[in-house]
């Protein structure tokens, strides 16, 4: 037993043996994880201090003069000349700390860093709750920056995000906490700040905004809450643009006040509801004549829309901003609008000028006349009217279906639910080219084209160009112009028709290169946004637009130009309750329109649109026309400007106007048009429209025996102004031209006698085409013969041996007067009075009385040869004459076998 005992006790030993291993490898696990986990943390605290100390040590020194005053970013032009800065020193006023107002010191402290008069330049509880915002919603989703560190960050560094440039804060702050007091801290702070509308610092902010001095006079707790919210985002929350986004933003700053205890409840009620529009004074005339203000408003919207520049760095970070600015251009676009004489005061006008090969904006003109400024060209929302059709329609149907430029499209009554569409005349045609439609504006055609193209490709190609049109936008209407966009928008949408398809976002912006040399391209890349053919096809539209059809007042002579008009209408509630006229009256104009060289689109309206309206009848509707043909022309001038070269993929083919078809041999000249097809999308069908018309009718000949001459008679066909083709055939020959008159009718002279003639009468019309030809045939009789009398006696033995038919002695006083036809030959010439017209043929009898002397004979007779010909006339006889064998021809119509010759 205990033998057994024992080797229980020793198996029970063992299996514990074979256990301890087990547990003891756990703990063993665990305790090199942890080992490991604290052998990594101090080798990451020696890393990051390593790291830290070399970041440390590449930081600037805290530099006195960038401290108190701003870095000045400067703006440089398309050729890369320096134009102007967006901060100056020598006009900036400052404040020592105990000048300015303890409200508008406490003001920024609520919103900015509440704990600014306790940390020691950062602030660890603002760190840890910004760590932990980056860590749930992503890097820099928060920031930790106290007033000191502002100051840095404005001064020294750039608002990069990035692990270098926050040590280098943090570090830098804390240093600076060492070398200056609060109250310097603070005083840099809110004398290098920058408070939009260009003012830099608290004292030129009050006065801006306020009209007051801060260091002779108070600011209401309304004021200095306004002013603490604004260096945030200057543009964001200007109160003369964006006033409501102002008065949100004053509104959480007093709020922040009265919880911090620097005012009361009472206090941020009253002036929470205070409207900011009636707390700002109006801009001084010079803040509101920056030069180039306007291009340069547009700057700094690019630029604070990236996240990779903030608005801080864009005016007090030292930054080279490379612009596209073209100071030539925009003088020229800033004097012409500054100068047009507008017919109403309150008219406004916007306008974009872009390179229509680069996207690079060139000028940008606005009538800023408004105390609550409208950026009418950049941001202005406007319905575009009929300068849609080529982005919406048109271009859509030449891209997805290829259309050609003379596509037959339905131009009739058309109604959309409760909404009739017309064309702006009132007038509908049936069927009409989609050229002729575009260039004449009608709206009928441009709202079947979109029914019948679809609204998804529609929206696809518009969206390609810029355009940015949601579901909601994407009614049959669109077509016309019903959604809102901007001149900015349409300048870039039209430069891709007159840049071979080819999309470039506009922009204002090339580079951007900071003060430690960190550069960024911000140059948009190239879109393709449409085939070659559809760019071509549009801007050939387009110049009919601007030679023939609506735009003729943007003409510009030796200038290739393309170009659209484009008007909108006043709700029918708004003529109604404001009384206008019921017609003549415009509410937008415009003109879209563009070269090789550059593209413009051009608004012209009114801030309060509601309560003015553009007068047709004084042309004020034209307006941007005239606006684009004055600018273009100048920035053009010296500018050889290329015309619009037809791609490979671009055919032209004559087609009937009505139809589009193929013309057939019927169709008049004047409804031929040559129009534009995609290579391998030509018609193949030719037109049934045009039969040979029925030229002439009741075609009829007779022979006047009298006078021997046929007469021919008909009446016009379905044409009045036919000119008329009459041709003749004798005895079975081929036809040959004898007339052509504009008369309804053709006499024959000198018949021949015993012929079979026929006519064939054609009608030709103006245009060219020829009708079918009408026949009719007349026979002439052949002439009667005579019995030859017998002679006397007296006749044939009075006085010669000679017989009397062969009376042709040179030397005698007489002769035989003979006539007949000698093989049907012409008339002899006038000249020639005497010849063989008189010899009878074979087998011809002759009759005659004597000649003598100058003393004419005549004579008669009939003979054959070879034929039958006959002839009659009057001779003149000489001694050394043949007065008997001279005569006339009695017909002057060819024989039926041989050509008329002039002479034998």
């Amino acid at each position: 037993m205990s033998e057994y005992q024992s080797r229980q006790e020793r198996r029970n030993s063992n299996d514990k043996k074979k256990k301890s291993p087990k547990k003891a490898g756990k703990k063993g696990i665990f305790k090199k994880i942890f080992l490991t986990l604290v052998v990594l943390f101090l080798v990451g605290l020696v890393a990051g201090g390593i790291t830290s100390i070399a970041y440390i040590n590449n930081a600037p020194d805290l530099d006195p003069e960038k401290l108190t005053n701003p870095q000045s970013s400067i703006i440089l032009d398309k050729k890369d000349e320096e134009v102007q800065t967006l901060a100056g020193t020598d006009a900036r006023e400052v404040a020592k700390i105990d000048e300015i107002p303890d409200i508008l010191k406490n003001a920024f402290v609520s919103v900015e860093d509440t704990r600014f008069y306790d940390h020691f330049g950062i602030d660890p509880r603002r760190i840890g709750g910004a760590v932990l915002a980056n860590i749930t919603q992503g890097f820099g989703a928060e920031g930790a920056s106290t007033i000191t560190q502002q100051v840095i960050k404005n001064s020294l560094l750039t608002s990069e995000k990035s692990l270098e440039r926050k040590v280098q804060e943090a570090y830098l702050s804390i240093k600076l906490e060492q070398e200056y007091s609060k109250d310097q801290i603070l005083e840099m702070y809110l004398n290098k700040i920058y408070f939009g509308n260009g003012a830099w610092g608290v004292v030129d902010a009050a006065e801006t905004y306020f009209g007051k001095n801060i260091t002779e006079e108070d600011l209401t707790p309304g004021e200095a809450a306004l002013l603490a919210g604004l260096p945030q985002r200057p543009t964001y929350y200007n109160p003369y643009e964006y006033a409501d986004q102002a008065e949100q933003r004053r509104n959480v700053v007093l709020s922040l006040m009265e919880k911090q205890g620097v005012i009361t409840a009472e206090e941020a009620d009253k002036f929470q509801a205070e409207k900011v529009s009636d707390m700002v004074v109006a801009l001084t005339e010079d803040k509101e004549t920056d030069q180039y203000k306007v291009f340069m408003d547009q700057v700094v919207k690019e630029l604070r829309e990236r996240d990779d520049i903030s608005e801080k760095d864009i005016y007090s970070g030292g930054l080279e901003i490379y612009t596209t600015l073209d100071t030539r251009a925009q003088d020229i676009t800033t004097d012409v609008i500054a100068n047009y004489p507008y017919s109403n005061e309150d008219m406004r006008s916007g306008l974009v000028l872009m390179d229509t090969k680069t996207g690079s904006i060139r000028a940008i003109g606005e009538t800023r006349k408004d105390e609550n400024v409208i950026t009418y060209a950049t941001t202005g929302k406007f319905q575009p009217g009929s300068t849609a059709k080529p982005i919406v329609a048109y271009g859509p149907a030449i891209d997805t279906e290829q259309w050609s430029t003379g596509r037959s499209i339905k131009d009739e009554p058309l109604k959309i639910g409760d909404a009739n569409i017309r064309n702006w005349d009132r007038e509908y045609r049936g069927q009409v080219s989609m050229r002729r439609a575009l260039e004449m504006s009608y709206n009928v055609p441009a709202v079947n084209t979109f029914l019948e193209i679809g609204k998804e490709p529609a929206q696809e190609f518009a969206n390609k160009l810029g355009m940015d049109l949601k579901d909601e936008d994407m009614v049959p209407t669109a077509a016309i112009g019903t959604f809102s966009t901007s001149p900015l928008q349409m300048t870039g949408a039209y430069a891709a028709f007159g840049n071979g398809g080819t999309y470039n976002e506009p922009h204002t912006v090339r580079k951007v290169v900071f003060p430690d040399g960190r550069e960024i391209n911000i140059e948009p890349e190239p879109v393709k946004a449409m085939n070659d053919y559809t760019a071509y096809m549009v801007s050939d539209m387009l110049k009919s637009v601007v030679n023939e059809g609506t735009g003729t007042d943007a003409k510009i002579s030796g200038l290739p130009v393309a170009g659209k008009t484009g008007t909108t209408n006043h709700p029918q509630e708004v003529v109604q309750s404001q009384g206008f006229p019921t017609s003549g009256i415009v509410r937008d104009a415009w003109f879209a329109g563009y070269t090789t060289e550059y593209s413009m689109a051009v608004w012209t309206g009114f801030n309060e649109p509601n309560k003015h309206y553009l007068d047709s009848s004084k042309g004020e509707d034209d307006t941007s026309k005239l606006l684009f043909k004055e600018i273009m022309s100048q920035v053009s001038e010296g500018i050889n400007t290329a015309d619009f070269q037809k791609p490979d993929s671009v055919v032209e083919v004559g087609v009937e106007k009505s139809t589009g078809l193929l013309p057939s041999d019927y169709t008049p000249k004047d409804q031929i048009v040559y129009e534009l097809f995609v290579k391998g999308s030509t018609p193949e069908k030719t037109s049934e429209k045009y039969k040979q018309p029925d030229g002439v009718k009741g075609l009829s000949g007779k022979y006047n025996a009298d006078s021997n001459s046929i007469s021919l008679s008909w009446q016009p066909g379905e044409d009045k102004s036919f000119t008329y083709k009459v041709e003749m055939a004798v005895n079975g020959g081929g036809y040959q031209g004898v007339a052509e008159t504009g008369d309804t009718g053709f006499t024959l002279e000198n018949a021949q006698k015993g012929s079979e003639y026929k006519f064939k009468v054609t009608a030709v019309s103006d245009s060219g085409v020829s009708t079918k030809p009408a026949e009719t045939s007349v026979s002439v009789p052949k002439e009667e013969e005579q019995e030859p009398e017998e002679p006397t006696e007296e006749d044939t033995n009075e006085d010669s041996e000679t017989p009397p038919d062969e009376g042709n002695d040179e030397n005698s006083d007489a002769g035989d007067g003979n006539s007949g036809n000698n093989q049907g030959e012409e008339e002899p010439p006038a000249d020639d009075q005497s010849g063989n017209t008189g010899e009878s043929g074979n087998g011809g009898q002759d009759q005659g009385n004597n000649g003598s002397g100058e003393n004419p004979g005549n004579g008669s007779g009939n003979g054959s040869s070879n034929g039958s010909e006959s002839g009659s006339g009057n001779g003149s006889g000489s001694e050394t004459d043949n007065p008997g064998d001279t005569g006339n021809t009695g017909s002057n119509a060819p024989p039926a076998s041989t050509p008329p010759n002039e002479e034998e």
